[in-house]
């Protein structure tokens, strides 16, 4: 009884399932204010040092790689796609806007979801 949970299969894949949506979760709700908020966006990532037109081009970047790194984690048949999506946003935007200066507290929970991507992204595909 004790692996009941573990060995059983719709279980497993219920479980699987409900982790990647819920991971899934932070970056979905980014979504949104990236998009109806564009110039505002735009305009905080040039605050950062990054000049005006190359910010709006990495903000469409990274609203494509939400946007398809949700999907593809989500749903997709390899999940290992939607990782590197998800990375791809998630490791700039916290070097960019957390590390200088230092926010203690975005900065570990973006390591934590750094890591669970990283342990999606190079687990064997079922």
């Amino acid at each position: 009884m004790k692996n009941f949970f573990f060995k059983n299969k719709r279980i497993k894949t219920f479980l699987d399932f409900f982790s990647r949506v819920s991971i899934s979760a932070i970056f979905i709700s980014a979504i949104p204010g990236k998009i109806n908020g564009f110039e505002r966006t735009v305009e905080y990532i040039s605050s950062k040092g990054i000049p005006e037109p190359f910010s709006s081009i990495l903000l469409v970047g990274a609203i494509i790689c939400l946007i398809l790194g949700s999907g593809f984690f989500i749903f997709g048949e390899n999940q290992r796609i939607g990782s590197v999506f998800l990375l791809l946003f998630l490791i700039p935007t916290t070097i960019i806007f957390h590390v200088f200066p230092f926010h203690e507290r975005a900065v570990f929970m973006n390591l934590g979801l750094i890591g669970g991507l990283i342990i999606s992204a190079i687990r064997e595909p079922k």
